[in-house]
């Protein structure tokens, strides 16, 4: 009789201890008993009915999910290849598990054909320059499309755009003829504004002759000062003039 009663309590024992479950802090328990959702476990020590009761249990952190390299031709008919990864977390773990028989792999095939409409829609320009609104839009459409499964979608982040050799060699021509074009408009600015300042030197000069001769002899001087070989250089009569008329207008 005692072994009889012993034999139950160690089954009563075995069959308690079968229920136990521990989630940690980043996990909650979806309960399923006779195969009907009945609530869902927090955090922490936790008992369930043995045989009968069913627990699922769902990570809610963030999931760092790699998207495949897709093949996709952009609207201008450029053919590329991109990868992108995609950031989300699961808010309601019922929605996650009842909605949706595995939501990582949804999740994942959602994302590659979003990534192929969305990049085939677009120019090549607009993945290039635009990519911040290209995230964005990605992001948006694959939230509204999981919230039904409970997924929150954080963030996409397209991160490499493959182009064909022959479209980066005419990419790096185009660059190539953008600096020529940049440094040939700043030289043509700079002699531009060279013109100007002469054209304001020559103004001045010409309400004032005699500074354009004493100009002159300066040059004289530096290029004599410059140079050790004799340089002759003939002197206009209108020099010397200028430079008596100055003398007797002070005399």
């Amino acid at each position: 009789m005692m072994s009889s009663i012993g034999i139950a309590i160690g089954v009563l024992a075995l069959l308690w201890a079968s229920g136990i479950r521990i989630f940690n802090e980043y996990e909650r328990g979806v309960v399923f008993r006779l195969g009907r959702l009945i609530t869902l476990k927090q955090a922490g020590f936790r008992w369930i009915i043995p045989v009968i009761d069913r627990v699922v249990k769902v990570d809610l952190r963030i999931v760092v999910m790699d998207v495949p390299p897709q093949d996709v031709i952009t609207r201008d008919n450029v053919s590329i290849k991109v990868n992108a990864v995609v950031y989300f977390r699961v808010l309601e773990p019922n929605k996650s598990i009842v909605a949706v028989s595995n939501y990582l792999y949804a999740t994942s095939q959602l994302s590659q054909t979003t990534l192929r409409s969305v990049l085939g829609a677009s120019s090549l320009d607009d993945l290039l320059s635009g990519r911040e609104k290209i995230n964005q839009h990605l992001q948006e459409i694959l939230d509204r499309q999981t919230d039904p499964w409970g997924i929150k979608v954080a963030q996409v982040e397209v991160k490499a755009i493959d182009l064909p050799k022959e479209m980066q060699r005419a990419m790096a021509r185009q660059a190539e003829a953008e600096r020529e074009r940049r440094g040939k408009v700043i030289a043509a600015e700079a002699e531009f504004q060279a013109a100007e300042k002469l054209n304001q030197a020559a103004s001045i000069m010409s309400e004032n002759p005699i500074s354009l001769q004493l100009r002159y002899l300066q040059t004289l001087v530096e290029i004599s000062a410059e140079n050790n070989s004799v340089t002759l250089f003939p002197i206009p009569i209108d020099i010397f003039k200028g430079l008596l008329d100055v003398k007797r207008g002070t005399d």
